[in-house]
This record gives structure tokens, C-alpha cells and sequence, in this order.
């Protein structure tokens, strides 16, 4: 097996330099940060969507209960309970 000559072995056990350990350090918080951006803007979009789809379920609920109070459901008749038969 070949190994790309820029490949950087995470198990390889050569100590480091300040400068090296200094460089990875700075491109994990580098890359971090930038994780951690895309996560909240991936959550301010789903927070917008959520605020969408709450305003037009409300809308139609509105919609429906303004509808049902213009034209009340008849109202049904009652039946007449059943008689227990007694044995």
C-alpha cells in the first residue's frame, strides 16, 4: 500500500515541533469555528421555517374557526338512552 507523500499519519508517533502542535491547534480551532457557524445557521433556518409553518397552520385554524362560527354545525338530536335489560 502507497501513502501519499503529504499524508499526515494520526498515529504517527515522531514528537512534533512547538511550531507544528501550534499549526494543528490553530486548524482544529479554525475548523471549529467554522463547524460551529454552519450549525447556527443551520438552526436559524430551521427556527425561520418552524415560525413559517406555525403562521400558516395559524392562519388556517383562524380561517376554519371563523368559517365554523359563521355557519354553526346543526345541532344533532338526541336519542333516548337505552333501557338495561334486567335478567
Amino acid at each position: 500500500m502507497m501513502r501519499a507523500a503529504n499524508f499526515e499519519d494520526p498515529m504517527d508517533d515522531e514528537p512534533k515541533s512547538a511550531a507544528e502542535l501550534k499549526e494543528i491547534r490553530l486548524n482544529r480551532k479554525l475548523a471549529q469555528d467554522a463547524e460551529g457557524i454552519k450549525a447556527m445557521a443551520d438552526i436559524a433556518a430551521a427556527d425561520i421555517e418552524i415560525r413559517k409553518r406555525t403562521a400558516s397552520l395559524r392562519a388556517i385554524r383562524l380561517a376554519k374557526e371563523a368559517a365554523d362560527r359563521d355557519n354553526p354545525p346543526e345541532a344533532k338530536t338526541k336519542t333516548k338512552p337505552k333501557k338495561k335489560k334486567t335478567t
